[in-house]
């Protein structure tokens, strides 16, 4: 792939490089072997990003509806753009500047996010601009400034790989971030001797890798760490020198501890075995070289940024920081968050990792920018910004790049708050998304592949995004409406920028900007060696870890590692933590706690991964994850529907029973929408509670029941061309190759079958219609062909348990359906040994069956066996303990 364009993976924040070449009919896409992240490896949502390239799916011009309830009609970005300015300049006029507000994203690149944020804070002068990252990461990056004083990741991907013990807190490693998982993977293979402790609720797939898993109770991690703490000072594991000359506040740490916090309090607050918590503190004492690696089961909680303090405070009592192989490391979730807390994308902080809260800071801004009028105290969260729409004081409001219709808690009031706002801008990239929905104006976003600019991944390297092909039609980077709506509310000439490029020269020149080792706002944060880049060396930037100064230090250093903090006084500070139970606790009428997350092959609300036939085909429906007994004891069976009610809303999927719960916990995943489920959207059941400091919502923690769903009759349809399905009462769309998968419920079943299925379909009257009706059973079955091909095909029954799915989608991919094929399709059963199964391994498309029956007719007994038989687990690994669990399936059945 000599002629790629080389550019950066839009999905979470490993942030891995991919090469992408123009093929027959597409693109081809493959992992860039001299990225430092990936080093050429991809997951499957990475490898698939071609599937993803749709131009039928776009928005692709300005739309516009004159009054709330009206349909949107074409307009020019000149009209769009006028109506946006005349709304917000006249809101401004009547009601000041906080009553505007900006909520952003991190699929924004950092030059989009840098204008979004100048514009806001420093010339209409308000701070409400925050940003869907407040949802994942934000309560590290309130424990990182506690801490140390600036938001600093001061771990690396290598350190994961060096270290002697990984400890996982709240990160479905294996599924979430593969490739990172990978690399731990093939470190822990070349090192037997490396640890890996997994610490979660759940009995999740990065298990597998785990020499011990803590399965504490949900919101007690700050007891589980002030337990450790205070094991490390009893046992003389405190590293004196480095928390006499580099710390504050460990006296007051330490005294929060002194009392509940032994081992068998802790082992009682997290619902552990004693044994295994004295086990895991032992095992952190005696290994200096300690990456404490967390994610979203930290940070969304109710009490999220004390969690990541008690991390934290462990690494400093012991001097594990600044140092290779140690650290408490955020994994964050998105490509570009990490670029967006450059340039000050939440609403409680200036660009270059300076402080709304600090004068000096603020004069300091509104000097490089020479701004009119700089917003003087931090703006609304997430959260209380949805809140403050719908209570009218905010009027105007622009989404970017992000759908809160489905991501934000209590997302029906989300809606409510929309559908009442003055005015709703939404820049979108795809034609249709639950947000997209609410808006007055939409706004065509160019999207990955299409825009240039940065974005910086979980380890500090800022990489390029390079556009490989055009927008279609009127699709425009973010950037560049941003900067038209600053010129038209008369502030044109601090936005007049040509290129991304000339705004990331900006961006690098302002951290630089009053830094310094002895300078008046001294961070870490500094990437002046960036700035006055030409633009061919801006085309050509290689992945860069930051700080990256203009007078870079003789030997290259990491963050801390001289032991100087961003504190005025260069001390790390100790922040004393108690722990609190979640704001809600699960009652009578409300006896389970509702957990909420990703599956492994989305992400996030499937604006894009829904598009890719592939990424359907692991977990193709949202489902609610239950304990066997919990479903026993609620009356569900799994395979069949359930409903998950919590006092903020309710939902209706199908019901699993994984093995991943502990009795009284459910999951449900986060990404379907409106475009893909009659009844999924999970965010509308999550209580809206926050964490006082960060604002992150608690996510993994909301009271719930589950009661069955007394469905009439079930099925499915599969059809090459769209069907209208929003008058059955429950139904899923599933994206296949050539077709379009719907899974069907309803309460009672047709009186005509096979009226029904025609009339559902569109089939003509003199169409090749081939079915059979079961009346005893009340079974239904049809199968539609033209021209000896599938077109589509029916199936009904009082019960779930239908034909597979996977062969009969394989017949679509067929030129001709032969009459032995009609008799099986019509049949719903497949000749023997035709069905793959539920797919394991997306990668290389190869199902469960296939798998099992490789593993006991050849007699195989590890992961790399199969890969060398079949592929699978070959690629991104991710299905490696899927395949691992298969093994071990077979050797108990063989005992």
């Amino acid at each position: 792939m000599n002629d790629a364009v080389r550019t950066t993976c839009p999905y979470c924040g490993v942030g891995c490089g991919v090469r992408v070449q123009s093929a027959a009919g597409g693109w081809r896409v493959a992992g860039d072997d001299d990225h430092p992240a990936n080093q050429g490896r991809l997951c499957v949502k990475g490898s698939t990003l071609a599937e993803t390239v749709i131009d039928d799916t776009r928005l692709r011009r300005p739309m516009m509806r004159p009054h709330k309830g009206a349909a949107h009609a074409p307009a020019s970005w000149d009209a769009a753009m006028a109506r946006v300015a005349e709304g917000f300049g006249r809101v401004i006029e009547a009601h000041g500047p906080d009553a505007v507000a900006f909520y952003v994203s991190g699929q924004l690149l950092t030059e989009d996010y840098y204008v979004a944020n100048k514009l806001m804070k420093g010339f209409i002068g308000s701070a409400n601009i925050d940003t869907n990252s407040r949802l994942c990461m934000s309560s590290a990056v309130a424990g990182y400034t506690r801490a140390f004083g600036e938001d600093v990741v001061p771990v690396e991907y290598s350190d994961v790989e060096n270290a002697d013990l990984v400890v996982l807190v709240g990160s479905n490693l294996a599924w979430c971030h593969p490739v990172l998982y990978q690399r731990l993977s093939r470190a822990r293979e070349a090192r037997p001797d490396l640890r890996v402790v997994n610490i979660d609720p759940r009995r999740t797939a990065t298990c597998d890798i785990a020499d011990m898993h803590l399965p504490l109770a949900p919101g007690s991690d700050v007891a589980l760490f002030n337990g450790l703490l205070r094991y490390l000072h009893d046992n003389d594991c405190v590293d004196q020198a480095f928390v006499d000359a580099h710390c504050r506040d460990s006296e007051a740490a330490l005294d929060a501890v002194a009392r509940g916090c032994d081992v068998a309090s802790v082992a009682r607050d997290c619902a552990l075995p004693e044994d295994a918590v004295r086990a895991f503190f032992a095992l952190f004492a005696e290994r200096a070289r300690t990456v404490t690696l967390f994610s979203q089961g930290v940070n969304q909680s109710s009490s999220g940024t004390d969690k990541v303090n008690a991390i934290i405070n462990c690494h400093l009592l012991t001097g594990r920081i600044g140092r290779a192989g140690a650290g408490p490391f955020s994994i964050t979730g998105q490509p570009n968050a990490m670029g967006g807390r450059e340039v000050g994308g939440l609403a409680n902080q200036l660009a270059a990792h300076l402080s709304l809260d600090d004068a000096a800071h603020r004069a300091l801004v509104q000097r490089f920018w020479q701004s009119p009028a700089m917003a003087e105290r931090p703006g609304l969260k997430a959260v209380d910004l949805f809140e403050a729409v719908h209570e009218g004081r905010v009027r105007a409001i622009w989404i970017m790049a992000t759908n809160p219709l489905v991501s934000l808690p209590d997302a029906d009031r989300v809606r409510a708050a929309l559908e009442r706002c003055d005015l709703v801008v939404v820049s979108e990239a795809v034609n249709d998304t639950d947000t997209l929905r609410c808006a007055d104006i939409q706004l065509p976003a160019a999207t990955w592949g299409e825009r240039d600019g940065t974005v910086t991944n979980s380890e500090r390297v800022i990489s390029r995004q390079r556009p490989f092909r055009a927008p279609p039609d009127e699709a425009r980077p973010d950037w560049w409406a941003i900067c038209d709506l600053a010129r038209r509310l008369g502030h044109g000439d601090a936005f007049d920028y040509p290129d991304a490029h000339a705004i990331f020269d900006e961006h690098a020149r302002l951290s630089a900007f009053g830094n310094g080792p002895d300078a008046e706002a001294r961070r870490v944060f500094d990437i002046g060696g960036l700035a006055g880049l030409s633009r061919a060396d801006y085309d050509a930037l290689e992945p860069v870890k930051w700080p990256v100064p203009a007078r870079p230090a003789p030997e290259p250093s990491r963050p801390y590692g001289d032991g100087r903090f961003s504190h005025p006084d260069g001390r790390a500070r100790f922040v004393p933590t108690v722990p609190r139970a979640p704001a809600n606790s699960p009652s009578a009428a409300y006896p389970m706690i509702l957990n909420t997350g990703r599956v492994r092959d989305q992400w996030h609300t499937m604006t894009r991964t829904r598009l890719a036939p592939t990424l359907a085909s692991h977990r193709p429906e949202p489902v609610v994850d239950m304990h066997p007994a919990d479903a026993l004891a609620v009356g569900v069976q799994a395979g069949r529907l359930a409903r998950v009610s919590t006092p903020w809303g309710s939902l209706v999927v199908r019901a699993t029973e994984s093995g991943e719960m502990k009795r009284g916990e459910i999951f449900v995943p986060i990404h379907w929408n409106s475009q893909t489920a009659s009844d999924a959207r999970v965010g509308a059941l999550v209580n809206p509670v926050v964490d006082p400091v960060s604002g992150e919502p608690e996510f993994k923690h909301t009271p719930a029941r589950v009661t069955p769903f007394e469905a009439g009759w079930f099925g499915f349809a599969m059809a090459r061309h769209a069907i209208p399905v929003n008058d059955v009462p429950w139904w899923v769309r599933v994206q296949g190759v050539s077709f379009n998968r719907y899974e069907l419920a309803g309460l009672e079943l047709p009186a005509d079958c096979a009226q029904w299925a025609r009339s559902l379909t569109g089939a003509p009257r003199d169409a090749d219609w081939i079915d059979f009706v079961d009346a005893a059973h009340g079974s239904y079955r049809a199968i539609w062909l033209v021209d000896d091909r599938v077109e589509a095909c029916v199936f009904i029954a009082p019960r779930a348990d239908l034909p597979a799915r996977n062969w009969l989608a394989e017949q679509f991919g067929k030129q001709r359906v032969s009459g032995a094929d009609r008799a099986a399709l019509l049949a719903g059963e497949p000749p023997r040994g035709a069905d793959t199964g539920p797919t394991v391994c997306s990668c290389f498309g190869v199902g469960r069956c296939t798998i099992v029956d490789a593993i006991e007719s050849k007699g195989l007994t590890s992961p790399a066996q199969v890969t060398d038989l079949l592929k699978a687990g070959g690629n991104c690994g991710s299905c490696l303990p899927e395949i691992r669990g298969l093994i071990s399936e077979a050797v108990t059945v063989a005992e």
